[in-house]
């Protein structure tokens, strides 16, 4: 892939058109790994997810990836935020219906039809990222992006003892900071 993209970022169409299908099974896979985690009645389908994460990728000016690893990273990032916008709008039109927020326990397996508040989240690896830019970024990219240990510690350039640490912290911190915003349940 890494070649593709050089190929491709120089100019090259056959290279384009080579990369595309690659591309897009990445991307349906990052989709399917993060659909997974959400709610069995989820409206949004994994073909409408990598579309729409496709486009968004497709959008951004002069996006350029350096492997494969990057392109996860991006993708995973893009997906995040596709997912958070349609929380966040199905948040709103769901505003005083009496929901109630059911914290996340554990990421790393989760359960099938687990309810996860991705605003909640997303919020929440926001303000773990003003502490630790690392662990939010793992959790990005294993959460969001489905990817293990092992991928994980190859694409932030950390050992995998580590991985494994900073993901058990930032579950934990996680944890607490979900079931503090839950209110009593």
């Amino acid at each position: 892939m890494s070649r593709l993209v050089a190929q491709s970022a120089a100019g090259d169409a056959a290279a384009a058109a080579e990369l595309f299908p690659i591309v897009y099974e990445e991307l349906r896979r990052l989709a399917a790994s993060a659909l997974r985690r959400e709610r069995t009645d989820h409206t949004l389908q994994p073909t409408a997810l990598v579309h729409e994460a496709f486009l968004r990728l497709a959008e951004t000016p002069g996006t350029s990836w350096e492997n494969r690893a990057h392109f996860v990273a991006v993708a995973a990032r893009v997906m995040r935020r596709v997912l958070v916008d349609h929380a966040r709008g199905r948040n709103a039109l769901k505003r005083g219906n009496g929901e109630i927020r059911v914290p996340i326990d554990d990421v790393d397996v989760p359960a099938v039809g687990q309810d996860v508040d991705l605003v909640a989240l997303d919020d929440a690896l926001a303000r773990l990222a003003m502490l630790d830019e690392r662990q939010a970024r793992i959790v990005e990219l294993r959460f969001f992006g489905g990817l293990s240990v092992p991928e994980t510690a190859a694409l932030i350039g950390a050992s995998e003892r580590t991985v494994k640490r900073d993901w058990q912290v930032a579950r934990a911190w996680l944890t607490r900071e979900l079931s503090s915003s839950a209110g009593p349940s």
